[in-house]
């Protein structure tokens, strides 16, 4: 494009070919440059900062410096959890960090600039102030600026201001960064760059590594809220009891004090949660996804209808031209030329287009067109006026035809076999008139072919057999998108309904969603109502889209998804982006949403078990205390060391709740995660607190036993704990596969070894040789074995749970 304009900023004269290299220099070293950071994830320092300072990790910090005031290091073992909690933290964060940067920059936005006279594409961050960047269909506005040059130029600004309608902006007018272009093009200069624009807030949120916004997650922050309370007067009660009532000096007063609070801690129910998150999108990453919030993941897992558009999702992008079918003999040269003019002067041609360009790709040298519409989704059609040539058309036959014409009728039936089908025309009124197209002459049916993706049969069967319905939503003929849908077994996809004859109303439109499976004729503000309507009925909905017209709809969703040759803008406000456009990629996406969901509801109930029998244990030892000082006896010490209560949660835990979070999982997801949770570790937690406590009062030899008698005592007590929190484990490992059973096994194993070995023994004191009550606490075990079996087979009977616990792993969805 020529210009012989100019235009005035700061008393410079601009050329609107661009900026010359000098120009550009001047205001880099001016500052004038467009510095927002185009990545919004945190820093590596930001992330060691946000691992490292942690309350869990303050409150261990704390126990650890007063456990080695009192000199003994091996009670400090609990400090190697700040070491996990923040270097694997630390070191998951980073990686998927670095994924993320990496495949962000293959989707990152990038504005093509002119500057002495050349456009070149380069990233926003080199947008510097006066550049003229050049506007097209979908572009997406990285700075602030004027209109210099507007050819129908229409800027949707719903993303910022709310408003569906696009604006229609002429030379002069001023466009907003974040906004995006619904049709035509232009030229604009960048009067606003770096922080003094709206700095692009869509693009800066693309790929944001966050946790934020998840019910997993917002559970487990209620749930911690809730052990925080629990742990204040537990803790008083604790201390009280160790350094008042017990009769115990300072430095074993301090250990009892330190075993009693350590365990209340759930320190690795958020790393869990933060690795099986990371390693999700890290996973994700690998297979060309891109997730733009790591929430999105467990959000897809947790959708019931998934909204498709067919081109570009079901089918290909690319198409071919199939046949040119003139109305009449003497009207295929002519054609021919009308197609081959429109099509090279499409400054950016659809797939359509290109099909068409590429089977006529000669120029009959009829100019540059007087006029221009340029496609829109709402007006199906766009349209040249050449003069003496005459004004054409090119769009949606049953939107510029009379239904009842013959070619209409000729159109839908090629239509309802798959192909696409456009109508060329020519009009009476320039394609610019404000009555345009007024009367329409048909010259030529353009017939396309599209190719069916080779995954999206598997991919929609995938679907089917995980009760998630899938909706056909396009803008294309209703009857062709029905001929597709029909041809990948789509359940009702035979059956299409022409969105012009929906219903207004909400409540009627969610009826015939719930009916229907496609859609054809569709517009982008009614793909909007119709996410908003079967949100309506409660339904959790994902949308897939590639095109301009898809934004609102996308944005609207629960969760958003586009593909990776998508317009800037849709990829701008998805939270998935599927980089190499293949729809089979959701199903990958779906699993890695259950394996998180899943895991880290099997590890809760690890970590809370052992919370709530901590709490209960030291509230029995502290209120002990409170009666002593009653009734004028001695309370009971703490029965554990900090040695003991770590490897306890070695092998019932710790190892087992990191390889369970990171397992494979295929259970559907469902909403409740924190009543499930609680159902189990509560009463689980109460069984193993109370027989634990009595265990220690069997063995407990009175206020004069000696140190051996003592250790005995809270061996015996240790026995009983970690029997009934092994079945805790295996209950929660159901299903079982052989893996499973191995873990259990290993760790009931583990725990065999460690009081057998003499070394072992003596490093972790521990003295199972009082025959009696070693025997009382294996009996202990077995009763609280036996009470958790009975207590979650009764809420599992009360919640109907039984099911998804012991099946075998072929009888769950999904699983093979």
């Amino acid at each position: 494009m020529a210009f012989d304009e100019t235009c005035a900023d700061s008393g410079t004269v601009l050329e609107l070919d661009g900026l010359t290299a000098g120009q550009v220099a001047e205001r880099v070293a001016a500052g004038q440059t467009n510095d927002v950071p185009d990545r919004a994830t945190r820093s590596v320092r930001d992330i060691v900062r946000a691992n490292v300072f942690t309350r869990i990790n303050a409150i261990l910090g704390v126990l650890l410096v007063i456990v080695l005031a009192t000199g003994s290091i091996i009670d400090g073992m609990f400090g190697l959890l700040i070491i996990a909690n923040s270097g694997i933290g630390i070191i998951q964060e980073v990686r998927a960090k670095r994924t993320l940067d990496k495949l962000a920059i293959v989707s990152q936005t990038k504005p093509v600039v002119r500057r002495d006279g050349v456009t070149v594409s380069m990233g926003p961050q080199e947008v510097v102030l006066d550049d003229i960047i050049e506007l097209g269909a979908g572009d997406q506005i990285v700075v602030d600026g004027a209109v210099v040059e507007a050819m129908s130029l229409d800027i949707d600004e719903s993303l910022l201001t709310g408003e569906a309608d696009p604006v229609r902006k002429s030379r002069g007018d001023q466009v907003l960064s974040g906004s995006f272009v619904a049709s035509g093009s232009g030229w604009y200069r960048a009067t606003k760059v770096g922080r003094d624009a709206y700095a692009a807030k869509l693009g800066d949120e693309a790929s944001k590594f966050t946790l934020v916004h998840s019910e997993l997650r917002s559970g487990i922050d209620k749930i911690l809220k809730f052990i925080t309370y629990l742990m204040i007067p537990a803790g008083l009660l604790i201390i009280y009891n160790q350094l008042f009532s017990s009769g115990e000096s300072l430095g074993p007063a301090l250990s009892g004090m330190v075993a009693a609070l350590v365990p209340m801690v759930p320190e690795g129910l958020v790393l869990m949660t933060s690795i099986a998150f990371a390693v999700g999108v890290v996973r994700l990453g690998r297979r060309q996804c891109l997730v733009q919030e790591l929430p999105a993941i467990e959000g897809l897992a947790r959708v019931d209808v998934v909204c498709a558009d067919k081109t570009g999702t079901l089918t290909e992008s690319g198409m071919r031209l199939s046949e040119l079918r003139c109305a009449a003999v003497g009207d295929a040269e002519l054609s021919r030329a009308a197609l081959a003019a429109m099509a090279a002067s499409d400054p950016r041609p659809n797939a359509s287009v290109l099909a068409i360009k590429e089977a006529f790709p000669d120029d009959p040298g009829w100019g540059v067109a007087s006029a221009e519409a340029p496609f829109s989704s709402a007006r199906k059609w766009s349209g040249q006026s050449y003069g003496a040539h005459g004004n054409w058309v090119l769009g949606a036959p049953d939107v510029l035809l009379d239904p009842g014409s013959d070619t209409a009728r000729q159109a839908e039936e090629l239509g309802s076999s798959g192909l696409r089908v456009l109508l060329l025309g020519s009009c009476n009124v320039p394609v610019d008139d404000p009555g345009a197209p007024g009367t329409i002459t048909p010259r030529a049916l353009v017939i396309l072919e599209q190719r069916v993706r080779l995954d999206a049969h598997d991919t929609l069967e995938y679907f089917a057999s995980q009760n998630v319905k899938v909706k056909v939503i396009s803008g294309d003929n209703a009857r062709s998108v029905g001929a597709v849908a029909g041809s990948l077994g789509l359940p009702g996809g035979d059956r299409p309904v022409d969105a012009r004859e929906l219903p207004a109303d909400r409540d009627a439109l969610a009826e015939t969603l719930d009916k229907s499976t496609t859609f054809g004729r569709v517009s982008p503000d009614q793909k909007r109502e119709m996410v908003g309507a079967l949100q309506s009925r409660g339904h959790t909905v994902a949308m897939t889209g590639d095109g301009v017209n898809d934004v609102l709809a996308l944005k609207d969703a629960d969760i958003g998804v586009s593909m990776g040759s998508g317009s800037p803008a849709t990829r701008a406000v998805a939270q998935i982006v599927l980089l190499d456009n293949k729809f089979s990629t959701l199903p990958y996406v779906v699993g890695e949403g259950r394996r998180v969901i899943g895991n880290i509801e099997r590890v809760s109930n690890l970590f809370l078990t052992k919370t709530v029998y901590s709490v209960l244990l030291a509230f029995l030892i502290g209120i002990s205390g409170v009666l002593s000082q009653i009734f004028h006896v001695e309370a009971l010490p703490y029965p554990f060391l900090p040695r003991h209560v770590t490897m306890a949660a070695w092998f019932t835990i710790g190892i087992p709740a990191l390889i369970l979070s990171l397992a494979p999982n295929n259970e559907r997801a469902r909403a409740g995660f924190v009543p499930r949770v609680m159902r189990l570790a509560i009463p689980s937690g109460v069984i193993i607190g109370v027989m634990t406590f009595v265990s220690y009062l069997l063995a407990y030899a009175g206020p004069e036993q000696t140190e051996t008698q003592k250790v005995q005592a809270g061996t015996s007590a240790l026995i009983t704990l970690i029997m009934i929190a092994l079945w805790v484990l295996a209950v929660v490992a159901r299903p079982y596969t052989w893996w499973k059973l191995v873990l259990i096994s290993g760790s009931a194993g583990a725990y065999l070894i460690l009081f057998a070995l003499p070394a072992t023994r003596e490093f972790f004191k521990l003295d199972p040789t009082n025959i009696g009550a070693t025997t009382s606490a294996l009996a202990c075990g077995l009763v609280g074995v036996i009470l958790v079996e009975i207590g979650w087979w009764v809420t599992g009977r009360m919640h109907g749970e039984h099911r998804r616990l012991f099946a075998a792993p072929g009888d769950l969805p999904g699983v093979h």
